[in-house]
């Protein structure tokens, strides 16, 4: 134990204080300086937040208590909207083509990512030209790449079927078929956010100590037992992110739909957003527009709270 000692005749001198962090301890005047800073520098963001988003989902949630054409004014209806939607079948076809979507896209780009960022963290040669030429699809507008992959699809003349006829397999219709026309928009999504999904995977995988994988290696690991073992543990925080992101935007997914088959053929690739569209702009049923979009916030809502609790069984953080 030591103690600390001062010298005959000199006081000992006085403990230092600091004011509590966020204005707290300090005057009136410096509490308002103080918070005056932190709004200006929220401002910039705060601002577009509230009018773009906060502000149309306020509109939106009260639009859906209401009968309303677009035109006249309108007439309030209560949870109406609400009970209607639910009793329709339709409701519960478009959410399970968006769905199906999902469970046909996710698996298809997250491995398809995953293999290209595991073939450009490697000495590749040429690997910054190819991470350029992998990415320009995230970066090309969605109705240029709907377009292209409708013509390379197309049952007639495609490149697709043309290709599958050399070996003497007859293609399918594609996108004019209702048995393959969500396959067809999952390829086209698929295609297009490979280059993000590879992006992400890639700084997690450049952030893996290279130590850890020689150690294994000398060890005897071979390429598969280090995958499994050491890499994707080690890469689940990216993977988290982006099963978050591919869920949300694979429930939200609409420009490739509307583009490529417009909800057709009979209605086989209709999905939420696009029965929000469809209701909305060509049937003039604003209510129940509003009212299914903000089903779909919960549904998302509730399946990332899912994700984030989940997590922590699986997510490695260390």
């Amino acid at each position: 134990m030591t103690a600390t000692l001062s010298r005959p005749g000199r006081a000992a001198p006085p403990a230092v204080r600091r004011a509590p962090s966020g204005g707290r301890g300090r005057t009136p005047a410096a509490r308002r300086r103080y918070a005056l800073t932190v709004l200006a520098f929220l401002l910039p963001s705060a601002v577009p937040l509230a009018m773009f988003v906060l502000g149309p989902m306020v509109a939106a949630a009260w639009i859906s208590l209401t009968d309303w054409n677009l035109l006249a004014p309108a007439s309030w209806v209560g949870f109406d909207n609400y009970a209607k939607l639910l009793t329709d079948p339709k409701t519960g076809d478009v959410f399970l083509h968006t769905l199906a979507y999902i469970a046909g896209y996710l698996p298809l780009v997250y491995l398809g990512g995953l293999a290209i960022a595991l073939g450009l963290n490697t000495a590749l040669r040429g690997r910054t030209l190819l991470r350029g030429v992998y990415f320009l699809p995230v970066v090309t507008s969605w109705i240029v790449v709907a377009l292209v992959w409708r013509w390379l699809l197309n049952p007639a003349n495609g490149v697709v079927n043309t290709v599958l006829a050399w070996f003497g397999i007859e293609g399918p219709g594609w996108w004019t078929d209702p048995a393959w026309a969500m396959p067809s928009i999952i390829l086209a999504s698929a295609w297009k956010d490979l280059g993000f999904v590879m992006v992400i995977l890639l700084a997690g995988l450049q952030a893996i100590d290279p130590a850890l994988l020689e150690a294994a290696r000398v060890d005897g690991a071979g390429w598969w037992r280090r995958l499994v073992s050491i890499i994707l543990p080690l890469l689940s925080p990216a993977t988290f992110f982006v099963i978050v992101i591919s869920l949300i935007n694979g429930f939200q997914v609409f420009d490739q739909v509307y583009a490529m088959t417009g909800g057709g053929p009979g209605c086989a690739t209709q999905v939420v957003v696009q029965q929000i569209y469809d209701l909305t702009f060509r049937y003039g049923r604003a209510g129940e527009a509003s009212a299914l979009s903000w089903m779909l916030f919960v549904v998302i809502l509730a399946v990332t709270v899912v994700q984030i609790r989940g997590q922590r069984k699986w997510v490695n953080y260390g």
